[in-house]
């Protein structure tokens, strides 16, 4: 069982967030589209409310960033040096295909580096939960004993984890990664990131946009279980780099031990 207090609140709050989800989820519901055409529903508005209130009790001062709320300028994000990262609704279009392939991301950054980190499949009830230094753990369903779990030596053939919903030009460069005999698991949300941890697949390579709310629980869920999380010169993922919230394009690994920065450039990347 984790020894960290601070984890146990937090993973909580994600499955007090999962039960409003899936007060959704189990019925009929809208989808609107937000400005950029991803797809919002009450399940993330829910998830957010739960989040946001749970995060002020434990610490009114410090703040948030989340998908579902909006956004304060660089000007003043520049200054934090401690803040919560969050995506009340990780997969959203996995909700709202019914795949269960959804996830809760709770995460607390600390000078640009994820060091507490908590992942929910509401369905499942799976739950991810990690913190520097304490390891990562695994509960398999709600009331259940936790396991820590760890990554694996990349494996032959390797598995790489692939998005549900964002395919395309990631296959090319895989091949050129790992080589023409490895095998594809498509999985959506930051459940590719938990796959790799828990030692099922060995590298998700992301070719193309993502949010930094997407990845900063996972990316700190696979740390704590030996990965790493690599922008493609082969540098760990930062946050709250500048204005944007866009992370750079990246390859989440389980086996740490591989030069995979030399490995990125004989592929042609960056």
């Amino acid at each position: 069982m984790p020894d960290h207090p601070l984890l146990l609140e937090i993973g909580a709050l994600a499955r007090s967030a999962g039960e409003a989800i899936m007060a959704v989820y189990r019925e009929d519901f809208d989808v609107e589209m937000k400005s950029d055409c991803s797809p919002l529903t009450a399940a993330d508005l829910a998830a957010q409310k739960v989040i946001a209130s749970g995060l002020a009790q434990l610490d009114p001062v410090l703040p948030i960033v989340s998908e579902e709320a909006s956004q304060l300028p660089w000007e003043q994000r520049r200054e934090w040096s401690r803040y919560w990262l969050v995506d009340p609704l990780d997969g959203t279009r996995e909700f709202v295909k019914r795949n269960g392939e959804f996830t809760v991301n709770i995460a607390l950054i600390e000078n640009g580096q994820p060091v507490l980190g908590v992942v929910l499949a509401p369905v499942t009830e799976e739950l991810f939960a990690a913190a520097r230094g304490h390891g990562t753990w695994w509960q398999v369903q709600r009331d259940a004993e936790w396991e820590r779990i760890s990554t694996r030596a990349l494996a032959n053939p390797p598995v790489a984890a692939g998005s549900r919903s964002h395919g395309g030009p990631a296959e090319a460069t895989l091949r050129r990664l790992l080589g023409e005999e490895y095998q594809l698991h498509p999985l959506g949300s930051s459940l590719k990131f938990c796959l790799i941890a828990r030692g099922s697949a060995d590298v998700y390579l992301r070719r193309g946009p993502t949010s930094e709310w997407d990845t900063a629980a996972a990316q700190c869920v696979l740390e704590e279980a030996g990965g790493a999380v690599l922008d493609l010169a082969g540098k760990p993922l930062h946050y709250n780099r500048g204005e944007s919230l866009i992370n750079p394009e990246f390859l989440a690994v389980g086996d740490a031990d591989i030069d995979w920065a030399t490995r990125l450039r004989e592929a042609g990347l960056p």
